[in-house]
C-alpha cells in the first residue's frame, strides 16, 4: 500500500492540466479511468502533460511524465519502460490499471515517434 501512496503523492505534485485542455481528442483510449494526455515535440525536445480523475492513475501518469518530459524527441521514441516491473509496482496493479498504464505509454510512444 505504501507504493500506491507514493504514486498518489507523485500525482498530487504534478501540475494539473487546464480544464480547457481536457478535450476528447486528448483522452487515452484503453484506460478504465479518464486520462488526458498532451504530448509532442517542440523543436527537438519532447514534452508531456497528463491528468486523470483517478488519484492512482494520475500518479501513474505523473511517473510517465517524469520519464518522458524534456527528453530529446528521438530518445523519447526509443524509451524502454522497465521501471514498473523493476520497482515491483507492476505486480500490484490490477489488470485494468496495468492495461491503462500500457495504453498511456503507447500513446506517449506514438506521439514521440510522430515527432
Amino acid at each position: 500500500m505504501l507504493r500506491f501512496q507514493q504514486v498518489i503523492e507523485h500525482g498530487d505534485a504534478m501540475a494539473p492540466m487546464d480544464e480547457a485542455d481536457k478535450t476528447d481528442d486528448r483522452l487515452v483510449r484503453g484506460c478504465q479511468s479518464r486520462v488526458w494526455l498532451d504530448a509532442g515535440a517542440d523543436r527537438d525536445t519532447f514534452h508531456v502533460r497528463a491528468d486523470s480523475e483517478s488519484q492512482i492513475v494520475r500518479g501513474l501518469a505523473s511517473l510517465l511524465v517524469r520519464v518522458y518530459d524534456g527528453l530529446p524527441a528521438e530518445e523519447a521514441a526509443a524509451v524502454d519502460l522497465w521501471f514498473p516491473s523493476e520497482i515491483g509496482l507492476a505486480e500490484h496493479l490490477s489488470p485494468n490499471r496495468a492495461n491503462g498504464l500500457d495504453a498511456m505509454q503507447r500513446a506517449i510512444a506514438t506521439a514521440a515517434q510522430a515527432g
